[in-house]
């Protein structure tokens, strides 16, 4: 389903029958683009005032929906911040919680950052209150451009290079949260995936953020896979798998992203399934791709970190599983960020 809808926004689904339901989805985004632009009307006049907790909060959001690389940038700034001696804590909606406790994003989190608690709640100003009196004096949120509720310190917009701008609508014609302009709320703007695309479309990009007045807040960062990791937490090399027969899957926002990947370690992808973002996997799932696996002759199974979480086998279809795990490489602008952070750090009470 996850598929078919992007076939029909990015205008690969041709016929008439895609035409018709494009046309529908276009006056559909109408209605929701008057909502989105009512309550961010109510911020911007000061109608609704955002809630403030007295020690500094940094939010790492998106124009578009999912898969733009917020997982490895939240990792990376709870453990620049908790390296320079703050007290960190994450504050998530836990969007498709696996139970009552954690979803994917907070088991890779918890692999990713030890040590840095995480409160998961749709109310983040109920987790904010609770973070700070237990001890938290710098909080990061997560997914939180359009959550206008809670104050911010730095706000961090991620856009990602492969599909920067949601096939140019706004839900449910295309991806986009909210109108392309509004990234001028955006102290800083993060391209990930900088690696992925052609000089000539990095180059674009740039542009348009410019137009946007987004002019010397600008960073880019790729995603270098660093090792392979096992659910029996084994490590190892990535050089392993060069020249191996390798099927793939992923639950992820940009699967596309994620076979390039694998593609660049030199394996050979034999097969490759992607399911919806954050799914669940059942034992049917994983006895098709064991089958899977098999039937193409893999020499193993690859997928991510954030989908490994969810899955406690080390071998599937008597093939061994493993996760691809990635780190936040900054490419370009790595002054602009860290003066911004430490701008910040200034400002964090003192224990």
């Amino acid at each position: 389903m996850e598929q078919f809808a992007r076939e029909m926004m990015s205008g690969r689904k041709r016929g008439l029958a895609a035409s018709l339901l494009r046309a529908g989805l276009w006056s559909a985004q109408w209605p929701y683009r008057v909502g989105v632009g009512c309550k961010n009307l109510a911020f911007d006049f000061r109608l609704r005032e955002p809630f403030e907790v007295g020690v500094p909060i940094i939010s790492v959001g998106n124009l578009t929906t999912g898969g733009t690389g917020k997982t490895p940038v939240v990792a990376f700034l709870a453990n620049w911040f908790r390296d320079a001696g703050a007290n960190v804590g994450l504050l998530s909606r836990g969007y498709k919680s696996l139970d009552s406790l954690a979803n994917d994003e907070k088991l890779v989190l918890d692999q990713l950052c030890p040590g840095v608690p995480q409160w998961l709640n749709p109310d983040r100003i109920l987790s904010a209150k609770r973070a700070v009196v237990d001890g938290c004096n710098l909080l990061i949120l997560d997914d939180a451009f359009q959550h206008r509720r809670v104050h911010r310190d730095l706000d961090i917009v991620l856009i990602d290079a492969t599909n920067p701008w949601g096939y140019g609508h706004c839900l449910p014609r295309g991806l986009l949260r909210e109108p392309i302009a509004n990234i001028e709320r955006a102290d800083l703007v993060i391209i990930t995936r900088a690696d992925q695309v052609p000089a000539e479309e990095l180059n674009a990009i740039r542009t348009e953020l410019v137009r946007h007045n987004q002019v010397g807040s600008v960073i880019e960062v790729s995603f270098r896979p660093s090792q392979l990791l096992s659910s029996a937490g084994q490590t190892k090399p990535l050089a392993d798998v060069a020249g191996q027969r390798a099927f793939g899957f992923c639950g992820i926002g940009n699967p596309v992203s994620f076979e390039q990947t694998l593609r660049l370690l030199g394996t050979e992808v034999v097969g490759f399934e992607s399911f919806p973002d954050h799914h669940h996997f059942t034992p049917d799932d994983l006895a098709r791709l064991g089958e899977q696996s098999r039937s193409t002759n893999a020499d193993l199974l690859l997928t991510t970190h954030k989908d490994l979480v969810k899955i406690h086998e080390t071998e599937l279809g008597d093939r061994p599983l493993w996760a691809v795990q990635i780190g936040t490489e900054i490419v370009r602008g790595a002054p602009i960020l860290e003066a911004r952070l430490w701008s910040i750090l200034e400002h964090v009470p003192k224990s």
